[in-house]
């Protein structure tokens, strides 16, 4: 403990609790029960069920058609779509209140994307098509069994024969000297896809492998031989044709969406601006950043060097095995900063009971900050990283930038949104929007910014560091889905614009680009706190609602584009074709 308190005294951060004065550890459990009061509270709309219904129906049909976007998932979505559509349309909205009229709003908005996408899909696989001529057999083979079509195990071993005689045709004709043309990006995709058919095939083949015994006499041989041959063949794609040297670390190559394709987001979105202006703001709020990068470095001695600035506050980390104990004191810090000022509801379950989970030097690689949600995710060196990487990631976990991110990922941030999620209005996490999940967490930032949470210059930097992140987020990801910018440029972006270890520039361009996000998802954190902070002052500045109802509200309505955030605190009844424009920043 000696030590522990030295180092906090060192680095002129002071332990804020004692050992064993965490609410959690003297809290009555009757304390998490909500009062009749609270039980009272309903939030929820007149198609609740419908959606909840639509969500489990959609899920039950994409859980037997499993084989992503094959022909048949592709088509069935559709026509399923398009039906839920038709009843949708009939609903008679005169009938539902304003919330009712916000579900509608967003079910119609939610259906025509989704219709959207599988065409955006079917345009993709038909751009493999060439490169995959299996990938639909495999398809039909795990389909005929869905639907629980007896196997004739001689016919289906001459399907895989059929499958890996296509195979080989299309390695030697994309081989060969005049071979057609193919993108980097079509061939990574494509060799991605393999794995998944892989996995589909192994799925079938393990079904009927020794429960029928005819079957693994036949098939088990073309089955091995196929397989060892998608292994081959998908190492052919990257190697040959997307460019990935073997033996060494996968390069970013990312698939870009283009303008079309961001427009299309966007209106998801309801966001009334073009990718072009978008970025036009970015750069305005990182103007902002610069001005402030500069205060705080004069504060600190450097003159207008931001750069010598930041390189102090990097300095700053940590000795291995002290940063949970970091995590856990500034994440009190944090909810005892929110409810002194009375800023907005915590329920003693939500501020209580969290955890704190380390993230592994794998995941560290695409993840090389703090991540949280219901939990939160520390990163942090281990002992088995090279030497290089340890000290990259104590530069960029040290203390300040630390106290910038606990409160984002825990409370009032994503642990506070997510416990509302789960019981205000829970049928709308089918309209989950980076824009509200990752906006409500800046918005905090720039809260708690206003309101002095920072106590030296050294905290300024650490919030300014990711303020810039989030503009730079938007400038890099659109440049990429517009065709503008490499991966490359993007990481060389980060490290110059806005100070980022190498490593963790590389991790955050690999994890934005590798396809588990939205395009639009590094752009919802920096506008939804725009557009969260456009709504602050129509309301609570200029319209006078009290902050704390305008923060639970915000938690209680659920998960939704911020322009019907927006009509719902203001009461109003929607259309059902509602589209975006609200013009919540001035860019002229």
């Amino acid at each position: 403990m000696r030590s522990r308190l030295w180092l906090f005294g060192l680095l002129g951060v002071s332990p804020l609790f004692a050992a064993d004065s965490a609410p959690v550890a003297k809290r009555d459990v009757a304390d998490y029960v909500p009062s009749p009061s609270e039980l009272a509270v309903s939030q929820s709309s007149e198609l609740r069920e419908l959606v909840e219904r639509f969500s489990k129906d959609r899920a039950e049909l994409v859980r037997f058609y499993d084989v992503r976007n094959s022909a048949r998932q592709l088509a069935k979505l559709k026509g399923f779509l398009t039906a839920w559509q038709e009843r949708v349309r009939a609903i008679d909205g005169a009938k539902l209140g304003v919330e009712g009229h916000l579900d509608l709003a967003l079910l119609t908005a939610h259906l025509r994307h989704e219709l959207a996408l599988t065409e955006r899909e079917s345009a993709r696989e038909a751009e493999m098509a060439k490169l995959l001529p299996f990938a639909e057999p495999i398809a039909r083979l795990q389909e005929s069994r869905r639907f629980m079509e007896r196997v004739a195990p001689r016919e289906a071993a001459g399907e895989i024969d059929r499958m890996k005689t296509a195979l080989t045709a299309a390695r030697a004709e994309f081989a060969g000297e005049n071979r057609p043309a193919v993108s980097p990006i079509v061939a990574y995709r494509a060799a991605r896809r393999i794995a998944e058919l892989k996995e589909t095939l192994a799925d079938w083949f393990a079904f009927y492998d020794g429960y029928d015994p005819l079957f693994g006499w036949w098939v088990r041989v073309p089955y091995q031989k196929f397989g060892d041959a998608l292994d081959e063949y998908a190492a052919f794609l990257r190697e040959s044709l997307a460019g990935i040297e073997p033996g060494r670390e996968e390069p970013i190559i990312g698939d870009p969406l283009g303008e079309e394709g961001l427009r299309a987001d966007l209106e998801r979105e309801l966001i009334a601006y073009s990718p072009e202006e978008l970025i036009k703001i970015a750069e305005r709020e990182l103007a902002w950043c610069d001005v402030e990068w500069k205060r705080a470095a004069r504060e600190l001695g450097f003159g207008d060097d931001w750069r010598a600035a930041l390189e102090s506050v990097k300095q700053k980390s940590l000795a291995p095995g002290e940063q949970p104990q970091l995590v856990r004191e500034l994440a009190l810090e944090a909810i005892e900063f929110v409810q002194q000022r009375d800023l907005v509801t915590v329920p003693p379950m939500a501020g209580d009971l969290w955890r704190i989970q380390m993230l592994s030097p794998e995941y560290q690689k695409v993840a090389p900050f703090f991540l949280g949600g219901e939990d939160i995710l520390v990163a942090f060196p281990t002992d088995a990283m090279e030497h290089e990487q340890k000290l990259m990631s104590l530069r960029a976990n040290n203390v300040h930038f630390a106290r910038a991110t606990v409160f984002h990922e825990l409370v009032p941030g994503h642990r506070l949104q997510y416990f509302y999620e789960a019981r205000y209005n829970p049928h709308r996490e089918l309209f989950s929007t980076p824009f509200w999940v990752e906006g409500w967490s800046l918005w905090w930032e720039f809260q708690l910014w206003d309101l002095g949470f920072p106590r030296s210059a050294e905290d300024r930097i650490g919030m300014l560091f990711w303020r810039t992140h989030r503009c730079a987020r938007i400038i890099f990801s659109l440049n990429f889905h517009l065709g503008i910018w490499t991966p490359q440029q993007c990481v060389d972006f980060l490290v110059e614009r806005v100070g980022h270890e190498r490593a963790s520039a590389e991790g955050e361009v690999r994890r934005s680009f590798k396809g588990d996000y939205s395009p639009l998802y590094q752009v919802g954190y920096m506008m939804g706190a725009l557009q969260l902070r456009a709504l602050h002052d129509e309301l609570v500045v200029k319209g006078g609602m009290p902050l704390k109802k305008f923060h639970d509200e915000i938690l209680r309505g659920g998960p939704m584009p911020i322009e019907l955030v927006r009509a719902r605190l203001k009461g109003e009844r929607v259309p059902r074709d509602f589209t975006p424009r609200w013009r919540f920043y001035d860019v002229r």
